[in-house]
């Protein structure tokens, strides 16, 4: 040794003498090794005289040991541990009792039902087995001792419990776990055959007859599992892992979920007490929703307030809602939520940790493998493989029917610590870059799809500048669909471009959202989109690109937040900049989105005088893009006129627009023609009906709803059928009631302010309906 001390001696000893050595206290020691402090005092003291080879591991770890001080203090750990029995000494039968079972265990009926089924009713043939799998934390151990214990009247010729210690770095051997099963049948030592194939099959042929339970705690894989199984008769065996066991055939599967949140509350209620939770219920609530619902952290909460009868549950609220804490803060001697998830964590291999701790990096509620990839710096396919793996282990779940994966609140924590601790802020920085870079470009060229402007785009391909036009999306449909489920991780793309000065960038991408944007106002962060690339033009010192991200952020306070005095603080400064760079077509947009703003605001002649203004600017320029715009102020304008109480002015005013839509745009594709004449009719009827010209009105309302359906803007959609459904309701169609019906349902959905109109209009009908 190094220091002197000797090769033998008493555990305590040598363990208190390398501690002091290595400048540790006992709870610095703890720590590290995740052994709880009362452990170690009484491996010190001498009252644990012989630990477990995974308790010297981890010491030996903390300790910072060479092989041969970590093999001396296994030898003086291995004097101290229980002799095993003789070889021709007897073995005594029912030596694998199960473990106590806890009296707070709470939730888990259907499951145990499930558990009851299957012990009434094994199968003639084949013994019952069930594997309880899933993630760390989920108590599959403690439902697994509570069922066993449940179900012993069922088993009257036994009741065995063996520890497969699959998560150790040296798993039980299924030749060593059927020694032990057989001795537990009354087999001698010397009896029992030496090679696993041979106690495979004695094991079997004395279990054949025998109605036994058998819990197989903690397995690792198949492989291990297999052997042990009963082949025939009655027995029933539950199989605890944090692996799946996939492998395993024709066996009954519990799958264990997180606790709801009252059965989190009832399980802290159950360990600390009713009058505390009673006395705190908010309080109760959030402690199980900082657990995540998880039942291992639920019950280190309450094991840690019942150890202080005195502390108010708020204070530990107060303390794991920072999240730099929370995993600290849920310990509780040697129950450790940070331990549990390590146990896993240490058993993958490098490139499956790498994917597990580079993932808790990525945006949203979930991700997939193309982000995991990006982030781990793996090929797709193993990044596949990665997330598989890591599902099967129990450590990431996967969506139903998505490839998408999700952390748990907590191991994705766990999961971050990690990056901090391995990889740290270099290598971090380098895979967030990497995947900002990527998720932009395809964002971009995603968005395109959408984009009327914009030509070059093969039929049913990628854009030009989608980092892997091969697996890019085709067509709108898919485009959409990875512009959905990507959100997060592309707005998450484009906050890291502009905080880290990739402002171009910003502005393409931003850019290229602007129709996708249209059809979906109901999108909050829009707003923070165009703020950013308003920011970013303006560091680009281009006014042009500042006026038109200015009017997209104009567009987006007024219809995705509803919020006038910033969209005409907006639309003003939008208006200066296109008027210093002398851009008439974004002057015009300027105008009309601060009209929209001041008609909010109920200034309606000021909002009157800014939409023919803009109206002017535009008709005075020959750009298809004027055009456009000039349809969109028109409409707005004939929209103000008959709220102020000028139906037939409005009516001339949206005819005007119809009329350009017909003699039609040059440059411009029929199919987006279709939607502006389709706004000018909806808008047409709603003139009609204000003129109470019903039968009239009925036409191009129905006309412009189902060109919004074809077009799949629901945004658009919900409007046009609350107005035809206005006009039906007067008319005193049939169809009214079912109309304004889903116009509601589509409003709520759509958190539009004028979901309050249609439940109005439905109220009023129904009443109307019940005084006929």
């Amino acid at each position: 040794m190094r220091d002197g001390t000797p090769l033998t001696g008493d555990f305590g000893q040598r363990l208190r003498h390398l501690r002091t050595r290595a400048g540790l206290s006992q709870e610095a020691l703890s720590h590290a090794a995740g052994v709880s402090v009362r452990a170690l005092a009484d491996m010190e003291r001498g009252r644990t005289r012989g630990p477990q080879r995974r308790t010297v591991q981890v010491l030996a770890e903390a300790l910072g040991l060479d092989d041969a001080e970590a093999a001396d203090l296994e030898k003086s750990a291995a004097v101290g541990r229980p002799r095993p029995r003789t070889a021709d000494g007897p073995a005594a039968p029912g030596t694998l009792a199960l473990p106590r079972d806890i009296k707070d265990f709470t939730a888990r009926g259907p499951a145990l039902a499930g558990l009851l089924e299957l012990a009434r009713d094994p199968g003639p043939d084949r013994p019952g087995v069930s594997v309880v799998a899933g993630q760390p934390g989920l108590g599959k151990t403690a439902f697994a001792v509570h069922a066993a214990h449940r179900l012993a009247p069922h088993f009257p010729d036994g009741q065995f419990a063996l520890d497969l210690h699959g998560m150790d770095p040296e798993p039980t051997t299924p030749r060593d776990a059927l020694a032990r099963l057989l001795g537990a049948l009354g087999v001698a030592d010397a009896a029992i055959p030496a090679g696993t194939d041979d106690r495979a099959g004695l094991w079997r042929s004395m279990t054949g007859d025998r109605r036994m339970l058998l819990l197989l705690d903690n397995a690792v894989d198949e492989s291990q599992v297999g052997p042990l199984l009963p082949g025939a008769g009655p027995a029933l065996t539950i199989v605890t892992s944090r692996h799946s066991l996939a492998g395993l055939e024709s066996v009954h599967r519990t799958d264990l979920a997180l606790l709801r949140r009252e059965e989190a509350v009832e399980l802290l209620t159950r360990i600390i007490g009713p009058e505390r939770v009673r006395a705190e219920a908010q309080a109760a609530r959030d402690l199980a929703d900082l657990c995540g619902h998880l039942p291992l952290a639920v019950r280190i909460a309450g094991q840690r307030l019942l150890s202080r009868p005195h502390e108010r549950l708020s204070k530990l609220v107060a303390r794991l809602a920072a999240e730099g804490r929370r995993l600290d803060g849920l310990q509780a001697g040697s129950l450790r939520v940070r331990a549990a998830f390590a146990l896993s964590y240490r058993q993958l291999p490098t490139d499956t940790r790498t994917f597990l701790r580079r993932a808790a990096l990525a945006a949203g509620a979930d991700f997939s493998p193309e982000t995991g990839a990006l982030l781990a710096g793996l090929s797709y396919d193993d990044a596949v493989a990665c997330a598989e793996e890591l599902t099967d282990a129990g450590l990431l779940q996967s969506d139903a029917g998505a490839e998408r994966y999700r952390f748990h609140d907590l191991l994705r924590l766990y999961a971050a610590e990690q990056v901090a601790i391995e990889d740290g802020p270099e290598i971090r920085d380098a895979a967030l870059d990497r995947t900002t870079r990527w998720m932009l470009r395809r964002a971009t060229a995603a968005a395109l799809h959408f984009d009327v402007e914009h030509e070059g785009s093969p039929p049913g391909g990628a854009y030009e500048g989608d980092p892997d036009p091969d697996g890019a999306p085709a067509g709108r449909e898919e485009a959409r669909a990875w512009l959905e489920a990507e959100r997060a991780q592309w707005l998450a793309a484009l906050r890291r471009a502009h905080d880290t000065g990739r402002h171009q960038q910003v502005l393409d991408a931003a850019q290229a959202m602007h129709w996708f944007s249209d059809l979906n106002q109901h999108w909050e962060q829009w707003v923070e989109v165009f703020q950013r690339s308003a920011d970013s033009a303006r560091l680009l010192g281009s006014r042009r690109d500042e006026a038109i991200h200015l009017n997209y952020l104009a567009w987006s306070y007024n219809m995705c937040v509803h919020n006038p005095h910033s969209a005409l603080t907006s639309a003003d400064a939008a208006l200066a900049a296109a008027r210093d760079c002398g851009d008439g077509l974004q002057e015009g947009w300027a105008l009309g989105y601060g009209a929209g703003a001041l008609h909010r605001q109920g200034l309606v002649p000021e909002a009157q005088a800014r939409l023919r203004a803009g109206a002017d600017c535009l008709a005075s320029q020959k750009s298809a893009q004027a055009r456009l715009a000039e349809l969109t102020i028109l409409n707005s304008l004939g929209t103000l006129l008959r709220q102020a109480g000028q139906p037939v002015e409005a009516l001339e005013t949206h005819r005007r627009s119809e009329r350009i839509c017909r003699a039609g745009i040059p440059g411009r594709t029929d199919e987006l023609i279709a939607l502006y004449h389709a706004v000018a009719r909806q808008q047409i009827g709603n003139d009609l009906a204000a003129l109470e010209r019903w039968s009239e009105a009925e036409p191009p309302l129905r006309q412009a709803l189902a060109a919004f359906e074809t077009a799949q803007m629901p945004a658009w959609a919900g409007p046009a059928r609350l107005d035809l459904g206005h006009v039906l309701s007067a008319m005193g169609h049939p169809d009214a009631r079912a109309t304004l019906l889903a116009a509601r349902d589509d409003l709520t959905g759509l958190r539009s302010p004028r979901q309050a109109e249609a439940a109005a209009a439905l109220s009023a009908l129904d009443e109307a309906t019940t005084a006929r």
